[in-house]
């Protein structure tokens, strides 16, 4: 795909504005109304928070409601390899990235339209998806958080279809707050008076009673996993249940059994938005579902030739202790239906807790390679991030890329073909994509 016009616009607004985040709608708003408020303007929107989990929520969504036949737009962030990737736009057959002309003429009309004043990059491109999805037309819209939910830029939806709460764990404390209630009670900050509510699998008690007492105080039909819907394997199956009965669906496409509790959490929630989901459509779902760099397996490509023969490799950028837990287990899956040496290559940024998150694989991983991000200023060095690894119970050495790590492997290894995990970024991932030559389409 060509991306040089899109890019040329994002790189200027880049000098232009400051990096990061700056939680506040009040900029946001301004702009919008310039633009003339497009974000009153769209489908029934699917508004969807939380630390780990929302872009497989948002995933599986739009594979129920494409399954059932429904026009549907998507934005998800962040991306992997290129922008584009965070705006799904509605097409028969499924939706497709946008195209760069039209990303491209969309982001110069909020820029012009922002006239030069003080923005973040984030609030110009969440704009751009409000243009984008009130301008094409689609039966549903599916909206990912940015960074907390109550100041997310793209918290000006005033009347979502559902608001979808994820699992919440510790992440971005810096910007949320250092406890977990602080953290429930930002991501709590997307829901709206009387709009419906779901509330996924929740590890912490004191995060799921902060949802639910905003829920309530806000008169917001709620549904709570666990306690009105609920997802569980039987016979290498997953069965779905809720108050309208139960549904007997192949297990997701998606790898690990966490991605049982999110699927439940998007059928939830596409059912609380008003789409009726029969079981055809559901079955189909699960089996058609995509959502690149979270467990996905690489069987082709330039990093992938580099392994050693008959090596089983998997992508993933989970990124804090939440998420090293559900990787740990997936893998432990995959251990006990299969069993092979695990080897961990991971890159990390200096936000996330890097020893939390390889805490979840001590026991697990046979040798951890720690290589630098090299798309990313907060990348952590490789040496240090060693240390990380090693400070968590992990054996580990640095090394200077993805592909040293593999040709080491390849050259060095004696016994049976390992499984190899590559992760610890979307940022990390993302590069591993982009240099294996699979970009997400």
């Amino acid at each position: 795909m060509t991306t040089l016009a899109a890019d040329r616009e994002i790189e200027h607004l880049m000098m232009l504005h400051p990096k990061g985040f700056d939680l506040s709608l009040d900029r946001i708003a301004r702009l919008l109304e310039r633009l003339g408020n497009p974000q009153d303007r769209l489908p029934p929107v699917i508004h969807i928070a939380g630390t780990n989990g929302k872009g497989s929520c948002a995933a599986f969504a739009r594979a129920l409601l494409e399954a059932v036949g429904h026009l549907v737009h998507v934005h998800t962030s962040p991306h992997l390899v290129n922008w584009h990737e965070r705006y799904r736009l509605a097409a028969e057959g499924g939706g497709k990235l946008v195209d760069d002309d039209v990303f491209a003429e969309a982001i110069a009309r909020v820029a012009e339209a922002n006239k030069g004043q003080k923005i973040t990059v984030f609030e110009i491109l969440t704009a751009v998806t409000f243009i984008l999805f009130s301008e094409h037309p689609a039966e549903a819209a599916i909206i990912e958080v940015g960074l907390g939910g109550r100041f997310d830029a793209t918290n000006v939806i005033d009347r979502p279809a559902v608001s979808v709460i994820m699992p919440i764990s510790m992440d971005h404390e810096a910007y949320l707050g250092d406890r977990v209630e602080l953290i429930a009670a930002e991501k709590a900050g997307i829901m709206k008076r009387g709009c419906p509510v779901v509330i996924g699998a929740q590890e912490s008690e004191t995060a799921l009673q902060v949802l639910i007492e905003t829920a309530e105080r806000l008169d917001c039909p709620t549904v709570v996993y666990g306690q009105d819907f609920l997802a569980f394997e039987e016979n290498g199956r997953m069965v779905y249940q809720d108050e309208d009965g139960l549904m007997d669906l192949p297990s997701p496409r998606l790898p690990g059994r966490h991605q049982f509790a999110n699927a439940a959490a998007a059928i939830a929630a596409v059912k609380a938005a008003g789409f009726e989901i029969g079981h055809r459509a559901a079955e189909r779902a699960m089996t058609h579902v995509a959502w690149p760099a979270r467990m996905q397996k690489l069987t082709q490509g330039k990093l992938v030739d580099l392994a050693p023969k008959g090596a089983e490799i998997w992508l993933d950028g989970g990124h804090n202790p939440g998420a090293g837990v559900v990787i740990a287990e997936a893998l432990a899956e995959q251990e006990e239906k299969n069993p092979k040496p695990l080897i961990l290559i991971s890159g990390m940024i200096n936000t996330k807790d890097q020893t939390g998150y390889f805490s979840a694989f001590k026991g697990l991983v046979r040798h951890v390679y720690t290589v630098p991000v090299s798309n990313s200023d907060a990348g952590v060095p490789n040496d240090e991030l060693a240390l990380r690894a090693e400070e968590a119970g992990l054996s580990a050495e640095p090394v200077s890329s993805v592909a040293s790590a593999l040709m080491l492997l390849r050259d060095s290894w004696d016994g049976p073909a390992p499984r190899i995990l590559i992760g610890g970024s979307l940022y990390f991932a993302g590069a591993v994509l982009a240099e294996n030559g699979t970009p997400p389409t």
